[in-house]
């Protein structure tokens, strides 16, 4: 009998390895299928045979440290192609850029092809397989992405799993009448089942897109769009999409994806009576995912976009029988709705109560992608359980005091944004605006006023501070580390004017970002500051556990990264005024030095406390 290949080799490994997390779920999902199991290995073993020598190697880099991504040295940088360079080969005339910025992961926001026309923001994907036009090809999203993997920086792209465009090939057949592609998606003869459904669903756009079913007279079929008309949402009971949104991932991998951003996994499993989110079977979907991806593709990681409550985010990177299984990363949508509310209240009670309620102080191989804005909207995540944990706070009340305060609208408030829908029934609000326009930046230079200009910048650079410290990897949402403002000329643009979303999402500004004068210098040197002292200090590696500490002072927000060689206390301070912390409480937990690894200086004391200026920022040990 001839030996087997070395190729053969590691994939019957690494199909012994996973095969029982692939399969485990599939079986819990679909039933037993034996027919379709065999399917699906023969799909992962032609997409091992067919992938690169290059990214076979780098499979097996990460098989070796498959704990690659919890790096204290991953630092992500996110933007929309076309407005950050033109096009995909335009992105190598700024490597330059990112490499200044300390950048690992480069994140290309929605880049597969849109249906023409309005495509929420590119996530209205009609060909999973190609890249838009507008941005290149797939070969040129191939050598663009190997030659930043050879600069030292992974690669993510969007991958819709609830929904596609309704100009998609499978909802194209489906609307000729063939019964296979008419199963991939919610289609129904009459509105019965669609009002059943709807009687506990929540709108997603109420202003825009109201209801979640919509009927086409042409095909005299009632489909489920819970986003929008053009798109519809995927039947994730039927074991054939499961396979083609398999064979799809693997194909993405093979042209140089190592990260896949999974939008609206919260959405994919149905349930009559239920809001049909974060339904149990999501969690098995997405642990038979990253199981068929470790076989043929290990390099690959897997991001969940699941903008839920507290309660319902943990999950999606792995808990009871998922641990360690399910998504790499997710977004901490908590952390960055609890940033913006200290910040607007100065008081960090509602955040010290969240953040450790919820949230175990580490994962197991998983960990959040931390941030402080990004593309989309800010939903104000806070429960009225979650409020009645703070005196005089209401769930409702609190909620439309954000809405108010970021829309600019409250007295006193510092930030310039707007009102992203408002849903009629529950009154509540979500806002739009960049990073700069919401911390005061936009505000401060309209007064022309030096002090304000300076305390917005502070604000911003509190939040890298944060979200570098926190846990997690962060991301870096483009223009915000050179202070970009909001872009009102979104209304001038057809595609734009009904999405203020847009204002937030301006074109870099080449000519600062290139040669910053004050402020923009300030802000920018700043940041980059901050993120070379994280990549040099191990007690920032995701692996580290987080543990929220009570300092008893209302504007400062405190957490203890205990590491191998030592603890770091983290500090924030989210008021315009100097505060103390008692020094003792640092000794307490085996904080000796009071040296500040942020500025790399001595803290000095007063009176045994520890003095923590405006906005200021503190990494202790």
């Amino acid at each position: 009998m001839a030996k087997p290949s070395l190729n053969d080799r590691f994939f019957d490994l690494r199909w012994q390895r996973s095969a029982l997390d692939l399969l485990e779920p599939f079986r819990l999902l679909y039933g037993d299928r034996p027919e379709v199991e065999v399917q699906l290995k023969k799909m992962l073993r032609g997409h091992w045979d067919a992938r690169p020598d290059d990214l076979k190697d780098l499979d097996l880099q990460r098989d070796i440290a498959p704990d690659w991504f919890l790096s204290e040295k991953m630092v992500g940088y996110v933007f929309y192609v076309d407005r950050f360079s033109g096009t995909l080969k335009g992105v190598l005339d700024h490597v330059g850029y990112l490499e200044s910025l300390g950048t690992t992961y480069v994140h290309f926001m929605p880049c597969l092809r849109p249906r023409l026309g309005d495509s929420d923001g590119g996530y209205s994907v009609m060909d999973y397989r190609a890249i838009d036009p507008k941005l290149g090809t797939m070969a040129d999203f191939e050598s663009v992405s190997r030659a930043l993997r050879g600069r030292g920086m992974d690669v993510c792209i969007d991958l819709v799993l609830n929904h596609t465009a309704k100009e998609h090939e499978w909802a194209v057949r489906a609307k000729k009448g063939e019964k296979k592609y008419q199963d991939y998606f919610w289609m129904f003869d009459s509105d019965v089942e669609p009002k059943q459904y709807g009687e506990t669903l929540v709108e997603i756009f109420p202003d825009t897109a109201p209801g979640s079913f919509t009927y086409y007279p042409d095909i005299q079929k009632w489909v489920w769009t819970t986003f929008n008309e053009h798109q519809w949402d995927l039947n994730w009971s039927n074991p054939e999409v499961f396979l083609e949104i398999v064979d799809i991932m693997l194909h993405l991998a093979n042209k140089g994806a190592t990260c896949l951003r999974l939008d609206a996994v919260a959405f994919m499993w149905k349930r009559l009576g239920s809001n049909c989110q974060n339904q149990p079977e999501v969690h098995d979907i997405l642990q038979a995912l990253r199981a068929a991806t470790r076989v043929a593709a290990p390099a690959l990681i897997h991001k969940a976009e699941a903008i839920v409550a507290p309660k319902d985010l943990v999950p999606y990177l792995g808990q009871g029988r998922h641990a360690g299984r399910e998504a790499n990363l997710a977004y901490h949508n908590n952390l960055m709705v609890q940033y913006w509310a200290s910040l607007a209240t100065r008081q960090t009670a509602l955040t010290n109560h969240v953040l450790s309620a919820h949230f175990p102080e580490s994962f197991k191989n998983a960990s959040f992608a931390t941030y402080i804005r990004c593309h989309d909207d800010i939903g104000w995540a806070i429960t009225e359980e979650d409020a009645a944990a703070v005196p005089d706070t209401s769930g409702p009340g609190h909620r439309r005091f954000l809405a108010d305060f970021y829309a600019g609208v409250h007295p006193g408030s510092f930030a310039r944004g707007g009102i992203f829908q408002e849903n009629a029934e529950t009154g509540d609000r979500r806002n739009s605006g960049s990073f700069a326009s919401l911390a005061g930046l936009e505000a401060a230079k309209e007064a022309g006023n030096r002090e304000l200009i300076e305390m917005a910048l502070h604000r911003m650079l509190m939040g890298y501070a944060l979200m570098c410290s926190f846990g997690g990897m962060p991301l870096l949402y483009m223009g915000d580390e050179i202070g970009l403002l909001n872009d009102y000329g979104f209304e001038d643009v057809a595609e734009h004017a009904h999405d203020n979303r847009w204002m937030h999402r301006p074109r870099m500004n080449w000519t600062v970002a290139n040669a910053p004068e004050w402020p923009e210098r300030l802000l920018l040197d700043g940041v980059k500051a901050i993120i070379t002292r994280r990549k040099a200090l191990p007690e920032l590696n995701a692996s580290v556990p987080t543990r929220i500490l009570q300092t008893g002072v209302a504007s400062v927000f405190a957490y203890l990264k205990q590491a191998e060689r030592g603890a770091m206390v983290c500090v924030v301070n989210f008021s315009e005024d100097w505060r103390q912390v008692p020094a003792q409480q640092f000794r307490d937990l085996g904080v000796s030095r009071f040296f500040d690894e942020l500025a790399e200086e001595q803290i000095v004391l007063q009176n045994d406390y520890i003095p923590v200026a405006p906005y200021g920022r503190l990494w202790v040990v």
